[in-house]
């Protein structure tokens, strides 16, 4: 529609597979029911079982928390799209859902961030590790996670709501991505989209920076333990972790930059590129931190008998 109002706009699903969408929505559900299944398990195991009312899991639960709201801020009205051809979204409801994605992606690498830490202090600290990691520092580290979150995504949101839109109010993605938004926009975008393209940057290499600072910290303590059964443990952890981190922050930078450059890359590869960075990551979250980790699986076991 070329003359649409643009109090609402049509998001055209995976641009150029639009014949494929039933197929793509298969995989696509199966990773949100997951995700969906995976994340409430892991909370109810935590809540019902006291002896995992611990920093580490407390964390996980944040997490847990964060991969659910994101998920299912675009997954309903993209299944909506590829099963009955539900394009129209409002505009209100489209920033909302654009800044449901960038603060609590935020949010889940402040989290990630402090996983790591988590485990620094409970490798290489672990006598101290209760004293370091008290009930009110975990809320203090949980609040700035989400204070830091909202201050740097807020301004995005906020900007593209001032931004006068041109038709036709079609964007070409599958949800609403800010930069696809923004080439709707009648005006220059030039600094938003900047600020956008910084802010994640900074936020990742920043994240990244202390993830790598406290596993190389890990590595050099694991490495020298006489046992070989604990270095194997910790190793087995840190990798486990690792990889979680590299399947959402490689893909999450790979998205912003060619979204920018969108004109160097297929339109369905940006946009499934795009897609799978909030759908991966918290499909295999509650797999990798949950089922891989005994605390969790030997609660579940406990709640279960009970």
């Amino acid at each position: 529609p070329t003359n649409t109002s643009l109090s609402e706009l049509h998001l055209t699903g995976i641009p150029g597979l639009q014949h494929l969408h039933l197929w793509i929505s298969i995989p696509f559900c199966i990773m949100y029911l997951v995700t969906l299944v995976g994340n409430c398990t892991l909370l109810c195991v935590i809540k019902a079982d006291p002896s995992l009312h611990l920093p580490m899991f407390l964390f996980l639960s944040m997490l847990a928390v964060i991969d659910l709201v994101m998920s299912t801020s675009i997954m309903p009205k993209m299944l909506g799209i590829f099963w009955f051809h539900s394009t129209t979204i409002s505009l209100g409801a489209c920033l909302t859902q654009m800044y449901f994605v960038h603060a609590f992606s935020a949010m889940e690498s402040g989290v990630l961030v402090a996983m790591a830490f988590d485990r620094y202090v409970a490798i290489c600290h672990p006598l101290r590790y209760l004293s370091v990691l008290t009930g009110p520092i975990v809320v203090v580290i949980g609040l700035a996670t989400f204070l830091r979150a909202v201050v740097c995504m807020t301004p995005i949101t906020s900007q593209i709501r001032r931004l006068p839109l041109c038709g036709p109010a079609i964007v070409d993605h599958s949800y609403c991505e800010h930069m696809a938004v923004l080439r709707l926009s009648c005006e220059d975008a030039a600094f938003i989209s900047t600020y956008t393209l910084s802010i994640s940057t900074c936020v990742v290499s920043f994240d990244s920076l202390l993830i790598a600072v406290s596993y190389a910290l890990i590595l050099r303590a694991v490495l020298s333990l006489s046992s070989p059964q604990a270095c194997r443990k910790a190793l087995g952890t840190c990798s486990s972790h690792l990889c979680i981190m590299a399947l959402y922050y490689i893909p999450g930078l790979l998205s912003v930059y060619m979204e920018r450059h969108h004109q160097e890359l297929p339109p369905h590869v940006q946009v499934l590129l795009a897609d799978l960075y909030l759908l991966i990551p918290p499909a295999f979250n509650p797999l990798i931190y949950g089922i891989r980790t005994k605390q969790i699986r030997d609660g579940a076991r406990r709640v279960i008998s009970r």
